[in-house]
């Protein structure tokens, strides 16, 4: 039975999970905006313009079923961060403000053959080998540097190119990587000399902002059957990554948001924000942009292969390399990025900003090891929170265009964290519960404070309230490295 509860900022409750504002709020909508939150995360998701770009998303030319927005959702560039669209084609459009500036940031999780137990005293070893393998903070190159042409065979097919030229990875890894870690139809050609002069020597890179390297421990089991079908025991070590495109899928978003916003009067489309900037999919723009997001979506998904890659080197000094050799990949999720897919009868282009796909049991799109459970989702927390294995269910598919949350999502601003705790104390109190800390930066630090963000458990329970994905596993931090 639907539960209607009062309602916040104009969006009424319509489920015990659900609030919508209709399409006739305004002249504009054409469609209804439609959030997944409690209570207690609608009134924080109000306090910033989230629900108002919302709004803005549902005014998009072709949208299709709703504007929707996951319970992490918080104020972005254009659409919010945790928001989805689908549009339909021809005349539905792309907005690169739909995926975002970090095109395929996403997360990958490995699983060691080891228990923290069996681990020991070596975490602290280990943590600091990680970080002095792995490049942070913005702007750093790697080791791993690209002439021209290996780098245009990275852009058009991924990690695949690094394993058979690099042996970086495994066949495994990139089975166990969503879309294989390949996005059809990039063209090397749509991407700027400047984005690729930037990306050229980012491969194996974390970056700065949110981005992390975690080394965790499996604290619970949720799912047993899943949990199985993804390798993770009680007490297992495993780590998790989060970082993208870095800096050429940065200016791969500019340069297509600077075209669009010069195009889009010639198609008749007027937006309410310049931010939402579009083309339709049919365009040679809409095209071109579709084909540079896929070149920075398979720079991405090769960017966090040679993370994992640098994590094994890691794991073989510090733990040996029977331990390395072991180490398996449970899966790697793309957060921001435009999809062609199919939905309800029809094809759509699905736009997912800081969000998570989540296709449930039996479909075609994720690994046969998971069929029968569904894929796996990950759910970082914050620092000195848990993260959560999740996996797909049905409901995604009717509710979401089998969509779901990808974090906690921030509920107050960066500077808002600085005005709060220093770096240094912040680092204090989370050596104090036993989490090793590295990183360069103490502003840096403060602003990825835990307090800055959304109870990672309260939105994990909302998507599975709302059958968008289930539990699987909860995970809980034994080290970080940061940028």
């Amino acid at each position: 039975m639907s539960e209607r509860g009062p309602s916040v900022h104009g969006f009424q409750r319509v489920d015990e999970v659900v609030w919508e504002l209709p399409a006739d709020a305004r002249p504009d909508m054409r469609v209804p905006a439609r959030v997944f939150a409690d209570q207690r995360l609608i009134e924080q998701i109000a306090a910033d313009r989230s629900l108002e770009q919302l709004q803005n998303v549902a005014t998009l030319p072709g949208i299709s079923g709703a504007a929707l927005a996951m319970p992490d959702i918080h104020q972005g560039y254009g659409f919010p961060v945790g928001g989805v669209a689908a549009t339909e084609p021809p005349d539905g459009v792309v907005s690169p403000g739909g995926v975002g500036y970090d095109i395929n940031c996403g997360v990958r999780l490995l699983a060691l053959p080891l228990t923290v137990a069996e681990l020991g005293s070596r975490a602290e070893a280990l943590v600091h080998e990680i970080s002095r393998l792995v490049p942070v903070g913005a702007g750093h190159g790697g080791s791993l540097k690209l002439a021209r042409g290996a780098l245009d065979r990275v852009l058009t097919q991924g990690p695949r190119v690094l394993l058979a030229e690099h042996g970086i990875g495994t066949d495994e890894d990139i089975g166990h990587t969503e879309s294989e870690g390949c996005l059809p139809g990039a063209d090397p050609a749509a991407v700027s000399e400047r984005a690729r002069a930037r990306g050229a020597d980012q491969l194996g890179t974390l970056g700065s902002g949110n981005h992390f390297l975690e080394l965790q421990r499996v604290a619970r089991i949720l799912d047993p059957e899943s949990a199985r079908a993804f390798g993770l025991r009680d007490g297992q070590v495993t780590v998790l990554i989060h970082s993208g495109s870095r800096g050429l899928g940065h200016q791969v978003c500019t340069d297509y948001v600077r075209l669009m916003d010069a195009v889009q009067s010639r198609y008749g489309i007027t937006l309410p924000d310049r931010q939402l900037a579009c083309a339709p999919l049919s365009s040679e723009e809409g095209r071109r942009y579709l084909a540079a997001m896929a070149c920075a979506a398979n720079f991405a998904w090769g960017n966090r292969a040679v993370l994992a890659h640098r994590v094994r080197e890691s794991i073989a000094r510090i733990l040996g390399p029977r331990v390395a050799q072991g180490t398996r990949q449970v899966y790697d999720v793309a957060h921001n990025v435009a999809k062609l897919e199919h939905h309800h009868g029809r094809g759509v282009c699905v736009h997912r900003k800081g969000a998570t796909r989540a296709f449930p049991p039996g479909s075609t799109e994720i690994p046969s090891r998971y069929g029968n459970v569904g894929q796996p989702v990950f759910v970082p927390g914050s620092m000195g929170t848990s993260s959560f294995v999740l996996t797909g269910r049905q409901g995604a598919m009717e509710r979401s265009f089998g969509t779901t949350c990808h974090g906690a999502g921030r509920r107050m601003s960066r500077t808002g964290a600085r005005r709060e705790i220093t770096g240094a104390e912040l680092r204090r109190r989370l050596e104090a519960q036993g989490i090793v800390v590295r990183c360069p930066s103490n502003r840096g630090l403060a602003e990825e404070a835990p307090f800055a963000y959304k109870d990672v458990e309260r939105v994990v329970a909302v998507v599975e309230r709302a059958g968008l994905a289930g539990r699987v596993a909860q995970l809980a931090p034994l080290g970080v490295v940061k940028g």
